[in-house]
């Protein structure tokens, strides 16, 4: 390989953090051509994760690599949402890598590249694409130990957790979720809500919320949050919530009460 080329991977690697996936595409964007990249596996300097993606040759990479490929060398929406966001928040105890699993989402119609899909990161990966919040709002920036990547804040996580429920997700253990979420920001959980398309999962979180007794809530003006109209049966032969026409499970609207 010429000197010119040798100089240009080590440029390119010593600009880019460890531990991080490469996209073919966008190596091509970067002016190195398919037959370059073709170059660099052959003399060992990076080595193929999958069809259209690449590694330093013995980086150990995790899906948070994959993650930051994804959001920093294109337009992806994918995020690490719901528990997932929380436990790298510092949120709960319900650390999700744990039990090797990760809930990934993203704009509705937008499918994971066959290299994430197909390699194993040793943790099992849940994707859901929605659009019942807009990827506009609601992030925020995890620092990690190479590089940073983009997570739904608590307010969205936990929201994006209630979207799942009760199908995906217990309702009991989202209760549990949001008891810990005692400092939410009023102002964030303001636009989330107004901007949420789904009415359960307004209702389902302003219940919550109000059952675990957190003190942001009085600052959410629910006059500007759509709620709809009609009941909900959120679960069958559950209790119904008249305040919020809401039919859930019995030993969540018991949980926490003490018989005297």
């Amino acid at each position: 390989m010429s000197t010119e080329n040798t100089t240009k991977i080590n440029q390119l690697l010593t600009s880019l953090p460890k531990s991080v996936v490469l996209q073919s595409f966008w190596l091509t964007e970067q002016g190195y051509s398919p037959d370059l990249q073709k170059r660099y596996r052959n003399s060992r300097w990076l080595e193929s994760l999958g069809n259209g993606a690449m590694i330093r040759t013995g980086d150990k990479v995790s899906y948070e690599g994959g993650m930051y490929a994804l959001q920093t060398q294109g337009f992806s929406t994918v995020h690490p949402g719901g528990k997932t966001a929380l436990a790298l928040l510092g949120k709960t105890h319900y650390l999700e890598l744990a039990s090797h699993k990760v809930t990934l989402f993203g704009n509705r119609g937008e499918k994971l590249p066959a290299w994430f899909l197909n390699y194993d990161w040793g943790v099992l990966v849940d994707y859901y694409q929605t659009e019942f919040l807009p990827m506009d709002i609601g992030f925020v920036e995890v620092e990690l130990k190479h590089f940073s990547i983009k997570v739904s804040n608590a307010a969205r996580a936990i929201l994006e957790c209630l979207y799942l429920a009760p199908e995906k997700q217990e309702l009991l253990e989202c209760y549990e979720l949001m008891e810990g979420l005692n400092n939410l920001i009023p102002k964030q959980v303001q636009a989330l809500l107004e901007k949420c398309e789904s009415i359960k999962v307004k209702r389902l979180f302003l219940y919550l919320a109000e059952k675990a007794g957190h003190e942001w809530l009085n600052y959410v003006d629910l006059k500007k949050i759509d709620l709809g109209q009609g009941k909900r049966s959120i679960v069958k032969n559950g209790v119904y919530n008249r305040k919020y026409q809401i039919t859930i499970p019995k030993e969540l609207e018991e949980y926490g009460k003490r018989s005297i």
